[in-house]
């Protein structure tokens, strides 16, 4: 071999490792990313950690980890947690409300700030805290459960689309959109509603220190503005987000302006490149294809 062949093999191979690590840290760019540091303001007095909330409840994780976080944190004095969501699914509602109740029974104050709507699961989650603070015109409440099944039988029979379900019980495809709802389908699933209604119910009875028969007059789906939620005793005082950070504040003893601290999301590359579009690509699953069956949701038009 030539010395000028080997040159000639030196450059490509340099050329192709360039063009290697050249698209590994492209990928790496677009696709790195969603992790979260930590934004601060100064302040004189202790620390106080804010937890956002800013969606349909679909999982529990990034708040369960969070209130953890900030529960272990000794240097963290109080938390308020900023909901702003119409509720989502029973399990993870459910999650998030004990990890909550766990922050406030360990000591560590914890105020809910209810932004523009905080129903149902957005309720739910909000019991757990020492304080419910919401604005005049939240919307809240919404005591219930709730599960809705797509059907595409008549549609596919107008088709000619059949299809052959081979299973082990009569139940074990009720709510399959490729068939009608029986009565005893709707019996049989309307018992599990219930179950899960009565656990909502209980939370608020406990939390709320309402009678029963209150607890089951008001659990009927409906909402309330923060006002009227006030005058009936399911939230424990208005004002605003700023006024949920002085009483967390004066619950944890802070004197001075506290200093805050929260998590920062970053974004991926490719998210920031695509913009708009991945994020109705991520609401689109998240309606569809991530929908727990069993919901505290408020539905919205």
């Amino acid at each position: 071999m030539t010395k000028t062949t080997k040159w000639a093999l030196g450059i490509v191979g340099t050329v192709f490792l360039v063009f290697i690590l050249f698209w590994a840290a492209v990928l790496f760019f677009l696709f790195h990313g969603g992790s979260s540091d930590e934004i601060y303001s100064s302040g004189t007095g202790g620390t106080i950690a804010i937890v956002e909330l800013k969606e349909p409840i679909v999982s529990s994780e990034s708040i369960v980890r969070q209130f953890k976080k900030y529960r272990e944190d000794n240097s963290v004095k109080a938390i308020v947690f900023r909901v702003e969501s119409p509720g989502g699914g029973v399990s993870a509602s459910q999650e998030i409300y004990e990890e909550v109740k766990k922050t406030r029974d360990s000591g560590k104050p914890v105020v809910v700030s209810m932004g523009s709507v905080a129903a149902s699961g957005g309720y739910y989650i909000s019991l757990g805290a020492s304080r419910i603070v919401a604005n005049p015109g939240t919307l809240t409440g919404s005591i219930g459960v709730i599960s809705e099944f797509l059907n595409f039988n008549q549609l596919f029979n107008k088709i000619g689309i059949g299809s052959t379900t081979v299973k082990s019980g009569k139940f074990k495809d009720t709510g399959s959109p490729f068939r009608p709802f029986s009565e005893e389908d709707k019996k049989y699933f309307q018992e599990t509603i219930d179950d899960v209604y009565q656990q909502f119910l209980h939370v608020v009875e406990t939390e709320r220190k309402l009678s029963p028969a209150k607890a089951k007059a008001l659990a009927d789906g409906r909402v309330f503005t923060g006002r009227k939620a006030y005058e009936l005793g399911l939230i424990d005082t208005l004002g605003t987000y700023e006024d949920a950070i002085s009483i967390a504040a004066d619950l944890a003893g802070i004197s001075g302006t506290p200093r805050i601290i929260k998590e920062r999301k970053k974004e991926k590359l490719l998210d920031v490149l695509l913009g708009s579009v991945t994020k109705e690509i991520a609401g689109l699953k998240e309606e569809v294809v991530n929908q727990p069956i069993l919901q505290y949701k408020l539905t919205q038009p």
